[in-house]
């Protein structure tokens, strides 16, 4: 049985100084799980490990999409699951790094494939967003899909419409129909580990990481993705980190105050990462930052024995 290591948890936690400190000592490959990074240009915000911080360890799944395309989760999932066996079939231990669980859940559970779009059905239902404002689709959904309601942010129109759309076609909820799925993975050994940390040492690591990200070109990265025709429509401009700069840009707010929204608001995702990785089956977690040596360490003897137990 083929095995696929997943490093999970919020942001800041240090998965991607773990998932390289593995993939040298095992004989591994990075395959990363975040739903910005597949996008080309979008580099700083997503803190990509830039070439030469990869250590000549081979990494999939980002810049795979133009920043125009809608790089769903459905897609993630049948790409990733292609690299990921790619990779043992080369003999290599697959390590999938990243912070958003959505993708997660759909490579290793899979997603429903229907229906397909209604573009009247939308249409209506985006007309009432506007009209009424996101949160009145919110209690729609929970009215129907409470699980969904809980999973998806109320200012998240897009998802909202998706779960409506879904429910008003087949009659059934989304969550129903996930549950019918099979995964891209069925019949792989996954080892998920997740990385967490107090929540002061969180925040402490977002504001570093921050600052870092402006002195880094963050501005000047998103003025040079703009003049290079790149829409403002463009869906990771709507990501966090580029929606706040976006804005600044625009003269909604200072840079000061951007840096501090943008510390509040990924300390915010932090915790819903937390709560949505909890309720992942299986997954062990690990205290301490992925930097760490003691962590590694750690990690390292927890998968070596959960490999030999599955033997």
């Amino acid at each position: 049985m083929s095995t696929l290591l997943a490093l999970l948890g919020p942001t800041a936690s240090g998965k991607t100084a773990l998932g390289l400190a593995l993939a040298e000592r095992l004989g591994g490959e990075i395959v990363s799980c975040d739903s910005t990074a597949v996008y080309r240009g979008f580099d700083i915000g997503t803190d990509k490990p830039p070439l030469a911080a990869r250590r000549g360890i081979p990494h999939h799944l980002i810049d795979v999409a133009d920043p125009e395309e809608e790089y769903t989760a459905a897609r993630y999932a049948r790409e990733a699951a292609a690299a990921i066996r790619n990779i043992a079939a080369r003999g290599r231990l697959p390590i999938l790094v990243g912070g958003t669980g959505f993708y997660y859940r759909a490579l290793t559970r899979g997603l429903f494939p229907g229906p397909g779009r209604d573009a009247a059905l939308r249409a209506r239902l985006e007309a009432i967003a506007r009209r009424r404002g996101p949160a009145f689709l919110h209690r729609m959904v929970g009215r129907v899909d409470p699980a969904s309601a809980q999973r998806i942010q109320p200012r998240d129109v897009k998802r909202l419409v998706r779960a409506l759309e879904v429910f008003f076609l087949t009659g059934k909820p989304l969550t129903a129909h996930f549950a019918e799925t099979v995964a891209p993975l069925d019949g792989w050994r996954i080892v998920p580990i997740g990385l967490r940390l107090p929540a002061a040492e969180t925040a402490a690591r977002v504001a570093r990481r921050v600052d870092e990200q402006f002195a880094g070109g963050l501005v000047d990265e998103v003025r040079g993705l703009l003049a290079r025709g790149v829409p403002e429509a463009a869906r990771p401009f709507g990501g966090l980190v580029y929606r706040q700069v976006m804005e600044f840009l625009h003269g909604v707010r200072d840079e000061a105050a951007t840096r501090a929204l943008i510390v509040q608001e990924n300390r915010r995702y932090a915790r819903r990462q937390l709560i949505w990785f909890r309720k992942e089956p299986n997954l062990e977690w690990f205290d301490g930052p992925g930097e760490c040596a003691g962590t590694r360490a750690s990690v390292e003897g927890r998968l070596a024995e959960r490999l030999q137990e599955a033997c």
